[in-house]
């Protein structure tokens, strides 16, 4: 018997997904999606590509690639990119090639990210994305938690605020819609909306050849 044929199902390679998560800033999507990824080791966090200087104690392919714009402009137009957008003067994009790698190896990738990325990247790779929406429990929670941070000035934070209340009239595009209430429930919650689709059968391509076995041994 081959190592093939005496591998257990789910030895056997299956084809990744594309975990799209998006919520309003401060409805907990980072924390959420940092935890997740942490606990999973087939999961891992999407890298984009990026035209701003490294911040320092960023590293090149850790945090982002860091690129020309002149190179940015050739990832575009050459269709490398699965979405990208303006953000602060500087591009952001995801780029194509480590994810559709990732996929055919069955590895699993997340992405921290905007509804108009989650659009784009789904439009591309429909069959692959699975959307999440995160809500927080009521706007004034919303707020209290931006000013939790004490990371930013009031008027970035009304900003936030104000973008927030466009980012959450996408929350009918997503698969799936979490109220963020409770970090603990929201994060197990999380946790088996990726374990589940992970079982889909057409992320499981072994799936035909096993039950075709199965149904050919006798008992």
């Amino acid at each position: 018997m081959t190592s093939t044929e005496s591998a257990r199902p789910w030895e056997v390679q299956r084809r990744g997904l594309l975990l799209l998560i998006s919520s309003p800033s401060g409805a907990g999507k980072t924390s959420l999606s940092r935890r997740l990824v942490s606990d999973h080791e087939d999961l891992v966090l999407s890298i984009s590509a990026t035209t701003r200087a490294p911040r320092p104690g960023e590293a090149e392919g850790r945090e982002y690639y860091f690129v020309s714009p002149e190179r940015f402009d050739e990832m575009v137009a050459g269709g490398d990119l699965l979405e990208w957008a303006h953000v602060h003067d500087h591009r952001y994009g995801t780029p194509r090639a480590p994810v559709e790698a990732a996929l055919a190896e069955g590895r699993d990738v997340l992405f921290d990210i905007d509804w108009q990325g989650a659009a784009q990247i789904h439009k591309v790779l429909p069959e692959d994305s699975v959307r999440v929406f995160v809500l927080p429990p009521s706007w004034a929670d919303l707020a209290r938690r931006l000013h939790a941070r004490a990371q930013d000035a009031e008027a970035v934070i009304q900003q936030r605020l104000e973008h927030g209340r466009e980012e959450i009239t996408h929350w009918g595009d997503y698969d799936y819609v979490i109220v963020n209430k409770n970090f603990d429930r929201a994060f197990a919650d999380l946790g088996h909306i990726y374990r589940a689709e992970r079982m889909k059968p057409s992320r499981n391509p072994w799936l035909p050849d096993f039950v075709r076995r199965l149904g050919s041994e006798s008992s």
